[in-house]
């Protein structure tokens, strides 16, 4: 068996695994069950509040193949699950703006937002660590982050 760090070992895969943030679960998942999918979301809190956790959980809920249609709770053990899990989804962006915050960098995903969704229901952009962009990629970023295409879902 191959090692896992712990991170990614006891990294929750279901909405019902998050602890302490009842109140955001409960909303995504309303607006989930009734069809009331944003094409943004904006995460904020102190670091270690299950930012990024929470985004990849939604990732799987939009993409979950269990249904025709947005889940309350990820299978985890559809195709779309297994690969957004696993971070190999094609579907599933994720960028660490403190690293890539460039407006070169933010090129790169408005190319991207161009193209829908080849495997999976929705293509989502994580965009992760979002407020350390430079301020020509945040205004290089507002057209396309206002007005995407649809099935494309921004999480920053």
């Amino acid at each position: 068996m191959a090692y896992q760090s712990l991170y990614r070992k006891y990294r929750p895969q279901t909405f019902d695994d998050v602890v302490g943030q009842g109140h955001v679960v409960r909303t995504l998942q309303n607006a989930l069950v009734s069809g009331r999918v944003a094409h943004g979301y904006l995460f904020t809190g102190t670091r270690g509040t299950a930012k990024t956790t929470v985004a990849r959980l939604l990732a799987k809920t939009l993409n979950c193949e269990s249904s025709t249609g947005p889940v309350a709770e990820p299978c985890n053990v559809c195709d779309a699950c297994r690969s957004i899990t696993a971070g190999t989804a094609v579907d599933v962006i994720e960028m660490d703006a403190a690293s890539h915050r460039g407006v070169s960098d933010i090129e790169e995903v408005r190319r991207a937002v161009g193209y829908g969704p080849m495997q999976l229901r929705y293509k989502v952009f994580i965009i992760d660590e979002a407020h350390q962009l430079s301020s020509d990629a945040k205004d290089a970023f507002l057209k396309t982050l206002e007005e995407p295409p649809a099935n494309v879902v921004f999480i920053l």
